[in-house]
């Protein structure tokens, strides 16, 4: 039997020690790094709580807007056979009753969670608020109408269900329009 050096047996312990160390310091500072980001994002999210609250609001208007579009769409022409192609306007009256029920949820949402009140009267901040909406769904209906038109022909087919080129074309419409509602109806109707 050999006799056991207790010299090298320390060393060695001395250099795992000093491995482990440095292993322990590089994850505490990787995570003070990993904890500053999450600070950094969490105090960009606060900075931008308003675009983060109208982006939320815009959905579920949006959400709103192509359910009730899908459902106008598809029962409309039923009773009135020309709203398929009325005079070359495709959808004209499931466009318009579907911006309207997006437009009434996103009044509400935004005066409720996304803008304070802003220098004008509640009538007046209402009007202004519908009639920026007013001009926005017509924007709404003129892009639509080149979406569908020219740009898509063809259905989006998702796993677990396929988009129409009426339902593209809505949603490629809606996302264009509220980047341009946002910052008038910042600037302009609510403070801004």
């Amino acid at each position: 039997m050999k006799p056991i050096s207790f010299r090298k047996i320390k060393i060695r312990n001395y250099f795992e020690s000093k491995k482990i160390f440095n292993i322990f310091f590089q994850c505490l500072t990787y995570s003070y790094k990993f904890a500053h980001y999450i600070i950094g994002m969490r105090d960009l999210l606060l900075r931008q709580k308003q675009v983060l609250f109208f982006i939320i609001a815009g959905g579920l208007s949006a959400v709103i807007e192509i359910g009730s579009f899908k459902l106008f769409s598809t029962a409309i022409p039923h009773f009135f056979p020309r709203e398929t192609d009325f005079h070359g306007i495709h959808y004209p009256m499931s466009n318009i009753f579907s911006t309207s029920c997006g437009i009434i949820t996103n009044y509400f949402l935004s005066i409720w969670f996304v803008f304070e009140r802003g220098k004008h009267s509640k009538r007046k901040e209402f009007a202004y608020f519908m009639a920026v909406s007013f001009i926005s769904t017509f924007l709404s209906l003129g892009f639509f109408q080149i979406f569908y038109s020219y740009v898509f022909k063809d259905t989006f087919d998702l796993i677990i269900y396929s988009l129409s080129p009426e339902i593209i074309s809505k949603i490629a419409a809606i996302l264009l329009v509220s980047v341009l509602n946002y910052f008038i109806k910042k600037k302009i109707i609510f403070n801004g």
